[in-house]
């Protein structure tokens, strides 16, 4: 006998735990197609600097690798470590929207967002203290 009913509560709380991490990297890796569809199909400035910006959403861990201005065999890393932590982010996310007995996707994203919010306001204030410090040749 199983342990519990398919598809019942503790089956669809072990479907959010064990597919959380892996579903939290579907949002970051859109924004990264995005980014990377503006910055090599955009012409102008305003494309370049949105990709920037959707890429260091997408892809925090380019920063600490000093992207836009580092070497870009450089980024892989920075995109490896991204994962690692969008992978984190999606384990606890899964792990606390499955605290209530009766966990929905719906808790995993509320949680999730509130951390890939936090993530990308962190991101974008690194971006404007760059903005700041640099000047002009950040856009």
């Amino acid at each position: 006998m199983p342990r519990y009913t398919y598809e019942g509560p503790r089956w669809y709380r072990g479907k959010i735990r064990s597919r959380g991490p892996w579903v939290a990297l579907v949002p970051p890796m859109v924004l990264g197609i995005v980014a990377l569809l503006l910055l090599n199909l955009g012409g102008n400035a305003g494309t370049g600097f949105a990709g920037l910006i959707l890429g260091v959403f997408s892809a925090p861990g380019l920063l600490a690798v000093g992207a836009p201005f580092s070497s870009s065999s450089l980024y892989p890393i920075g995109i490896g470590v991204s994962a690692v932590l969008w992978l984190a982010v999606g384990f606890i996310a899964a792990r606390r929207a499955t605290r209530n007995p009766m966990a929905t996707w719906t808790d995993f994203w509320r949680d999730y967002a509130t951390m890939a919010i936090g993530i990308c306001v962190g991101a974008g204030a690194a971006l404007a203290v760059a903005r700041l410090v640099i000047g002009e040749a950040l856009i």
